[in-house]
């Protein structure tokens, strides 16, 4: 669909307690389904900026900072994959969140599938892409032989500390180099700004070493392996992205998941590796917003913007 107008959306921070903390989002839209955007390592809901201007018009967008990311607090916890859940539910409960569609990247997908899970009667439907999932080896992890190598040592003691708190390689390698275009320096710096000390950068340490690989650890797998069986077993409508290569997922792959999941489409958006976001924003956010039509829970507004205000 085109575009009738560029008027503007206004989109909206706002900071809530959560626990025993703060958890920050913006907002955007009034009218028709929530449309709850879940970000992932080491990024902030500043990677939607481009993505919420095309859904807003016919839905309304939370994209909340996860818990040591963004603006959101940095309490002493252990940034496990248990914990972001367990602020993720408060969050979801303390604005009174009920039916839900979530679209997710990353460990956003995660936390998305274990919502799902949890609470299947509040699923309107899941967008998501280069997703987690209980990886039997690793080889089957990531698309690139060297990004394994480089995740092994984020999961060994001394090393990951060393790369990821002292050397912030997250944020300065991984994240830009995992996009295709390149950049701009303001876009880092809205990237680096909320991790400026090493003590700052325990979230982002954190979650790899939760990745559920060749079983470890645990509990993360089990935990996985029980969302991703409710996952094949539901019927919402759901909708994947996949870039070419990809990380997470190749072409291919995301083809053979799609036609295992029931009422699923695949939208192939060409070239992309794990930040799909900062490659095809106005594509993702176009197909959402189509999707939602589509599938009866969004109507199709007289006039559509894409331009957001500063946040």
């Amino acid at each position: 669909m085109t575009n009738a107008s560029q008027a503007p959306i206004t989109v909206t921070r706002h900071e809530i307690p959560v626990l025993d903390s703060t958890m920050s989002y913006v907002e955007a839209g009034t009218q028709g389904p929530t449309v709850l955007l879940l970000h992932g390592n080491p990024t902030s809901s500043h990677i939607w900026r481009n993505i919420i201007p095309q859904i807003a018009p016919v839905a309304r967008c939370i994209a909340p900072d996860l818990i040591g990311y963004g603006q959101s607090g940095k309490p002493d916890i252990a940034y496990r994959f248990a914990d972001q859940v367990r602020y993720l539910d408060a969050f979801i409960a303390a604005l009174g969140l009920d039916r839900l569609v979530i679209l997710a990247q990353d460990w956003g997908t995660a936390l998305a599938f274990h919502h799902a899970s949890c609470r299947p009667q509040s699923m309107l439907g899941l967008a998501f892409m280069e997703f987690i999932r209980p990886f039997a080896d690793w080889e089957s992890f990531h698309q690139r032989p060297q990004a394994r190598e480089l995740f092994k040592a984020f999961r060994t003691p001394g090393q990951g500390e060393k790369l990821i708190l002292e050397d912030n390689i997250f944020i300065e390698r991984i994240l830009p180099g995992s996009v295709l275009r390149q950049l701009a320096p303001e876009e880092m710096e809205a990237y680096r700004r909320p991790f400026p000390t090493p003590a700052s950068r325990r979230p982002i340490l954190s979650l790899p070493r939760e990745l559920p690989i060749a079983g470890e650890p645990a509990d993360v797998h089990a935990i996985s392996t029980a969302d991703h069986a409710a996952l094949r077993a539901s019927t919402y409508p759901k909708l994947l992205f996949s870039g070419d290569p990809g990380a997470l997922i190749s072409p291919q792959q995301a083809r053979e998941f799609a036609a295992g999941l029931t009422n699923c489409r695949l939208v192939e958006l060409g070239g992309g590796a794990h930040y799909l976001q900062e490659d095809h924003p106005i594509a993702i956010g176009d197909a959402v917003r189509d999707w939602l039509i589509a599938i009866g829970i969004a109507q199709a507004p007289d006039i559509r913007g894409r331009q957001a205000a500063a946040c």
